[in-house]
């Protein structure tokens, strides 16, 4: 399978910049998997797409402060780092720009060296490890210091920081949002648990394997990088019994799509468990556990177009996505949303 078989034109002005004022006032485009029918709804119509029989599963990942820009201590010049993953010790998983100014053993420093990176390793594939020199609590030092890590073709500033997180953000992590949760609000989630749905919570800290281009037209020799998940006991345990009861699993997003697949085991249960998962989820894959998705629109050519294609199928998600052009639907990280049923 070809990468190029998912590109698709898209107009620069229908990538959505900001976020709405009203986080379920988006577009909703709710997609049958099986025919390929679709229809035009706005997103807190999605109760109605959603009853008893079904467990709505919500990755509770929280963003991070990531982004930082310094200056090497040495030649003062400007490095920008975006802290991806926390290995341990104080050592992070970074993506750096320009990385070509970045050699191990540069100490980038941030805030008049409040905060300062170390690089301990640097490979071809563009990621770099900086060990990180602080006193105090290091949240507490990204909130002052760090800006939210938004994707690179939105250009706008945006004015509040919370509207890069879901309304029920919990476990902190993440370098970058699962934005289709950016969608719900507080009411309407008390609607749909009213409803008699159960609201599942599992993490998946988003990382460089969900946003990295894919640059190879093979899609079977793209790698996908490792990202930490966690299902809980309470949750795993919801999972079953909402399994063994024939409920339709609905996921909030790609992340939570790629937790499921990744945690479900042979003997089609969930345990409680914290893994990395590197699943790469492409048409031909056979889905074990989640029967319905809320997801956003996605980049051409991504391996999230990819992963959408797997559930429903690349005609019907493509025909979906000129559908939504010509609808002048909103894209990407703050645009509108699809329910794939």
């Amino acid at each position: 399978m070809k990468t190029s078989d998912f590109d698709y034109n898209l107009p620069e002005e229908l990538i959505a910049q900001t976020p709405l004022k009203n986080r379920s006032s988006s577009k909703l485009m709710v997609l049958d998997k099986k025919t390929g029918e679709f229809e035009h709804k706005i997103f807190s119509d999605i109760i109605d797409y959603l009853s008893k029989d079904d467990v709505l599963v919500l990755n509770d990942t929280k963003v991070i402060p990531a982004r930082l820009i310094g200056e090497k201590t040495d030649t003062k010049a400007t490095i920008e780092i975006l802290l991806l993953k926390d290995l341990g010790d104080n050592v992070w998983e970074c993506l750096s720009k320009p990385q070509k100014r970045v050699k191990i053993g540069s100490i980038i420093s941030f805030g008049d060296g409040i905060l300062k990176a170390q690089c301990v390793f640097k490979d071809d594939e563009g990621i770099t490890r900086f060990k990180l020199i602080y006193d105090g609590i290091l949240v507490e030092i990204l909130d002052k210091l760090g800006s939210m890590p938004l994707p690179p073709y939105i250009h706008e500033k945006l004015e509040d920081k919370d509207r890069y997180q879901t309304v029920y953000a919990k476990n902190l992590g993440s370098a970058a949002a699962p934005t289709a949760g950016l969608h719900f609000t507080t009411e309407l989630l008390e609607k749909i648990k009213q409803k008699g749905i159960k609201i599942i919570p599992i993490t998946l800290h988003v990382g460089l394997g969900t946003f990295r281009p894919v640059n190879v037209e093979d899609t079977k020799n793209h790698h996908m990088h490792k990202e930490y998940y966690e299902i809980s006991e309470k949750s795993a345990n919801e999972l079953n019994k909402a399994m063994n009861e024939g409920k339709r699993i609905v996921a909030v997003g790609t992340t939570s799509v790629r937790t499921l697949e990744s945690a479900i085991h042979e003997d089609h249960k969930f345990y409680p468990e914290c893994k990395e998962t590197d699943i790469f989820i492409y048409p031909g894959f056979e889905f074990k556990a989640v029967d319905a998705l809320i997801t956003n629109f996605h980049l051409p050519k991504s391996t999230l177009i990819m992963l959408v294609s797997a559930l429903a199928s690349k005609e019907y998600i493509l025909n979906a996505y000129n559908e939504a052009i010509k609808n002048n639907y909103r894209f990407f990280s703050f645009g509108d949303a699809m329910f794939i049923k």
